[in-house]
């Protein structure tokens, strides 16, 4: 599909850090030793990622700004935004884990089934 190529703006920051992902196990892996560098052969072979992956991956995990580049090495970030997006990743999973056979969960719709009261005074 054409652009205006003006106005476009490459990549997408949002990353996808749900347990299994590629971007979740490289920045686990990077995050383990946070102030080394690894080139995208020593990550592709510490994680077992394809090495194809590997690369635009780490693009999107840089454009996210959770990790840094100085060629040819990668690393985690050195700010807060990882232990941010880390724990918001963490919690919705342990929510979801804890409360997804809950009667809510199971009963999607719920809110449909109770009166309405709107119209009562």
């Amino acid at each position: 599909m054409p652009v205006d190529f003006e106005t476009h703006e490459p990549g997408d920051p949002r990353v996808d850090l749900s347990e299994g992902t590629n971007a979740r196990r490289l920045l686990a892996f990077l995050l383990r030793t946070p102030t080394v560098g690894y080139t995208p052969a020593e990550l592709a072979e510490g994680t077992g990622i394809p090495r194809g992956s590997v690369g635009p991956t780490l693009n999107r995990l840089e454009a996210a700004g959770l990790v840094r580049h100085k060629e040819p090495y990668w690393a985690a970030a050195k700010d807060d935004r990882i232990a941010a997006a880390t724990a918001a990743v963490v919690g919705i999973e342990a929510v979801a884990s804890t409360y997804s056979d809950d009667w809510y969960a199971q009963n999607d719709g719920w809110a449909e089934e109770l009166p309405d009261l709107s119209d009562e005074e």
